[in-house]
């Protein structure tokens, strides 16, 4: 993955996007003290030739209220990340604590509103993990990438392997 212009970033972000070398993430602290990292891991999991899944973590575990600088922000990481890089971007939304439906729904609220969503396809699925939970994932790939049907059609394929309650061996 190519690393991300920071300055880019932070000339239309609310809040002040800082990268983190050590893990490669790029970091920023609400107003309401919520440290949040974005970062980027390479996945091969779910598309075979690969993709990258974006990872939003709340560093301190606090309570975010409707904060829209939020969105105002890693929307535009999001963007840059497009800018310097050709591939596919996934977000899977995996945690057991019952929010993923929310989660997800409200990424999805993000990204259409973003300024530029008419320039990507998005395709959504769930997913059912070993356990029976309902994991929420969604592919994200812009028009211009000449691999787009291929990587929505790979996204669609797993997705749909996925989308059930593994058998489990009765032996």
């Amino acid at each position: 993955m190519n690393i991300l212009s920071v300055d880019k970033i932070n000339a239309i972000t609310p809040y002040k996007v800082k990268l983190y070398e050590q893990d490669g993430s790029y970091r920023f602290v609400t107003e309401h003290n919520v440290k949040l990292a974005v970062s980027f891991m390479y996945d091969d999991m779910i598309i075979q030739d690969g993709a990258y899944q974006l990872i939003i973590a709340n560093l301190n575990n606090k309570k975010s209220p409707r904060d829209f600088k939020v969105r105002d922000t890693i929307m535009p990481i999001v963007e840059e990340f497009f800018d310097k890089n050709q591939t596919a971007l996934l977000y899977i939304c995996s945690t057991g604590d019952g929010k993923q439906t929310m989660r997800s729904r409200l990424f999805g609220h993000w990204f259409e509103a973003s300024r530029n969503s008419v320039s990507y396809s998005t395709m959504s699925s769930s997913l059912v993990d070993t356990d029976g939970i309902v994991n929420e994932a969604t592919i994200i790939v812009r028009n211009d990438n000449p691999n787009m049907v291929r990587l929505i059609n790979a996204f669609s394929e797993t997705a749909q392997l996925l989308s059930h309650k593994p058998d489990r061996d009765t032996d």
